[in-house]
């Protein structure tokens, strides 16, 4: 924690401010260390020099971001690697076989 060098009227201890960053569809970012209080009364401790505090909850890590407000891109049709011919089984899933041997013509 950062050491206290004044005291606020009524005895409370002042600190030096932190800075805070609001990313646009993203997390707050906070410079640290910090403790964050949450919805229960616990207390969620970070020594890190800068924090990055979850906003949109779906974070599986909250109160901390692990960057589930991102949108996700489907992955792309990738074409079969080198020595691999794609083929469809009879379910409809798809299989990689070895290409067939090529002949030499007479």
């Amino acid at each position: 924690m950062p050491k206290h060098s004044d005291t606020a009227p009524g005895g409370i201890p002042t600190c030096k401010a932190r800075r805070v960053r609001v990313e646009p569809q993203g997390p707050v970012l906070v410079e640290g260390p910090v403790e964050i209080v949450l919805d229960d009364g616990t207390v969620a401790h970070s020594d890190r020099f800068m924090v990055a505090i979850c906003t949109c909850r779906r974070s599986r890590t909250y109160p901390w971001c692990d960057t589930s407000h991102r949108p996700r891109a489907k992955a792309a049709d990738t074409p079969p690697s080198q020595g691999c011919e794609s083929t469809r089984d009879g379910d409809g899933t798809s299989a990689c076989r070895a290409p067939s041997p090529v002949k030499d013509s007479p």
